[in-house]
Formats: structure tokens, sequence, C-alpha cells
């Protein structure tokens, strides 16, 4: 039994990748154009389906609108019963079915038409009612759904899925939709920390951990340990960074040294320590670390010693 799941499980995958790979033979004029009207468009985009295409309509909403273009969802059967409401004059609506030829549809698709505005469907069977009523029709086509009995929504829905994904990122090319744009909708969350969250917001100024070159190993060890960053920056007769001593300097002194009471900072210290500056970005910062193998990093202004950033920082934002 347990070869015969993992052969239904690979072949439902195949079936799927198949139907996914024949749509990039379905990209026509009609998608050009969809993705030029709704670029062009004053108004939303309108995404409606029922059952199954519903939720997948769903979906493509949330990416439109993570992406740049403005839009909502209006389930099908809840249109007819006073959801008309949300489309506006300039609104595109996009329609998808598998068969186009859904009583809900059938319903539904003269009241748009009778709104005037420009209807995109999305639909596998090109001869519906759906797409005989559309403006301009994306092929959805699937010769099989992956199910066993070619009746459960499976190829038919991923092959919607991936269609909505492609005009998003369509639109999303053409309106020059950057990382900026990205974190500017996104700040929830560990993907939206990664693209606006900077060091500036993560590290202390207040308790800056920081000794002379000539202070001696007790007083080193007392502003590593009250200050709970496990190293500290060394200051020179300036005021400017010499270098940075951590607990692995400190291991690394023991065993050197059998005396170590009369040592100072100068002897311990790593010079050139790695460092970032306050205004980049926090997960930067987490890159340096992970690539250098540190757990924390020097935290510069205009190449001034202002603060250390601790690995523990950044996982206590939930960035990584």
């Amino acid at each position: 039994m347990d070869t015969n799941i993992k052969q239904l499980a690979i072949q439902t995958i195949k079936t799927e990748a198949d139907a996914i790979a024949k749509l990039a033979s379905y990209i026509d004029d009609d998608f050009e154009k969809s993705v030029s009207l709704i670029y062009n468009g004053k108004g939303r985009v309108i995404v409606t389906g029922i059952g199954k295409s519903a939720i997948i309509a769903s979906k493509i909403v949330a990416t439109l609108n993570s992406t740049g273009t403005p839009a909502i969802f209006m389930h099908a059967a809840d249109a007819i019963h006073g959801d008309l409401g949300i489309i506006q004059p300039d609104d595109v609506i996009i329609c998808l079915s598998k068969s186009g030829s859904t009583p809900e549809i059938k319903v539904l698709i003269p009241l748009i038409r009778n709104l005037g505005n420009k209807l995109i469907a999305i639909v596998s069977s090109t001869n519906s009612y759906l797409a005989q009523k559309s403006d301009l029709v994306l092929k959805a086509t699937v010769d099989k759904e992956a199910c066993p009995n070619n009746l459960a929504p499976t190829s038919s829905t991923t092959a919607q899925l991936v269609i909505g994904d492609a005009l998003a990122v369509c639109l999303l090319k053409l309106r020059g939709f950057s990382p900026e744009d990205f974190a500017r909708v996104h700040p929830g969350g560990a993907l939206g920390k990664k693209l606006y969250m900077r060091v500036s917001d993560i590290f202390s100024e207040e308790n800056v951990p920081k000794v002379s070159v000539d202070d001696r190993i007790q007083t080193i060890i007392l502003e590593m340990t009250s200050k709970r960053l496990g190293a500290t920056g060394v200051i020179d007769a300036n005021g400017g960074l010499a270098g940075i001593i951590t607990d692995g300097d400190l291991r690394r002194m023991l065993h050197k040294n059998e005396s170590v009471q009369n040592l100072t900072a100068k002897e311990i210290m790593t010079i050139n320590p790695k460092s970032i500056e306050k205004s980049e970005l926090a997960i930067h910062a987490f890159n340096k670390m992970e690539a250098h193998k540190i757990t924390q990093l020097v935290v510069t202004e205009n190449g001034k010693y202002v603060g250390m950033i601790h690995l523990h920082d950044i996982l206590k934002e939930g960035l990584v």
C-alpha cells in the first residue's frame, strides 16, 4: 500500500505539472490585451467565481493586491444577492470557471454585461457560455483532472492559479513594482520586516558597550557582562574605534596567558572588526553575521562607533 500511495502522489504531481506546462502555448493576444486593459484601467479588478474557482479567485485577488494592482473578490453566488454593488463603472471583471456554464455563472454574466464593464474569462472550456460572452478569454484548458475519477477540481484549479500569477507578474513588471513598494504593502511578518526594518530599528543606542585601549581585564569583563552583548567596543585616545573584544577573545586570552590581571584591552582586542552602518537593512546584518560565522556586529554611523547589534536582536524580531 505504501508504494501505491507514493505512486499516486507522484502521478498527481506529474498530471498537474503537464497541465501547467501546456499553459505556455495558450498565452496569446487575449492575454496581452487583458494585461493592457487592467494596466491602463482607472478602476479595480473584480475577480469572481463559484466553488473551488472562487477559492482560487480569492488567492488571485490577494496576489494582485500585494503586487500593486488593486483587486476585490466577489463570490459569484453572493453577487446575485446584492454584492453586484461592489462593481464600479471603471472596474474590470475577471471570472473563473472550469466549465464556464454553471447555473450561477449563467445568471451572473448577463448582469455584468448590463453594467457595461469589460469581462475577462479564465476558463477551461473555450466553447462555454462564459467564453462566448466575455470580451477576452484566457485559456486554462486541462486535458484531465489529477483526480483518478477526473472529477475533483485539481489540475483545473492549479491552471487557473498559474494564469492568475502570470497576470499579476506581468502587471508588476509594467508598474515597476519595486522591493520598496512590496515592503510598503507587506509591513507585517518576516517578509515585510526583511524589506523595511533597519539596523537602527533594532540595536540600542543606550548602554553602548565600550572600554578604552588601556582598560584592564576586570573593567572589560564588567562592561561586557553588564551590557549583555557578549562583546565590547574598544575606543582609542581620540574616541575612535580601535577594535572589539568578544567572549571568544577572552577565551583565547585565558588559553595563552597564565597571568591575565595586568593585560589591557589593546592586548586582547581584535582590530578591524566586522561592522555595519545603522542605516543598513537589518537582514543585511544577519547575512553578514552568517557569512563570517559571528554573533555580533559593530554598528557605525558615518564610520563612527555607535553601538553593537547581536544575532539575538535579529532573531527576536522574527526576521529569520
